[in-house]
């Protein structure tokens, strides 16, 4: 009887770590195959560039861009966005803050392999130079940021 207790109590220890360990995964970032949100539910934009299929390679041809690639359904870019616009306000003078949301821009996505987001990619006149994926800190993106200029 005690082996069958100590293996219960070590499986459940299995179990809750892996659970959370799952949850902690989901928060810093999402995997597509979900459908696309509402655009009236995106979080407002304040500061940070909007980008399209149409408008992104001309947006990061020149200079320090960074893109943040979201959407809406995905709560770790809910954490992200206000991050993002935050920089935007602060270094947005200096460098090019920019989002970009996959749902309705696949071919630019696709074009950068984005499977996970949010993914936040930083170019230097054309050239991808740094890529992120999951929640990053503001201090450290914007050191990142700063030090391309």
């Amino acid at each position: 009887m005690k082996k069958i207790k100590s293996f219960l109590n070590k499986s459940s220890i299995s179990k809750v770590f892996a659970i959370s360990s799952l949850v902690v995964l989901s928060l810093t970032s999402c995997q597509g195959n979900s459908k696309p949100g509402n655009p009236e539910e995106s979080p407002k934009n304040e500061g940070a560039i909007i980008l399209t299929d149409a408008n992104f390679q001309q947006t990061i041809s020149k200079g320090v861009v960074l893109v943040d690639f979201w959407a809406t359904w995905c709560p770790p870019c809910r954490i992200q966005g206000p991050i993002v616009e935050e920089l935007a306000k602060e270094i947005g003078d200096k460098v090019t803050i920019s989002k970009l949301d996959v749902d309705y821009n696949k071919n630019t996505a696709g074009k950068y392999g984005i499977a996970n987001i949010p993914t936040l990619i930083i170019f230097k006149d054309g050239k991808e130079v740094k890529r992120f994926v999951g929640v990053q800190q503001k201090e450290a993106l914007k050191q990142t940021l700063l030090s391309l200029i």
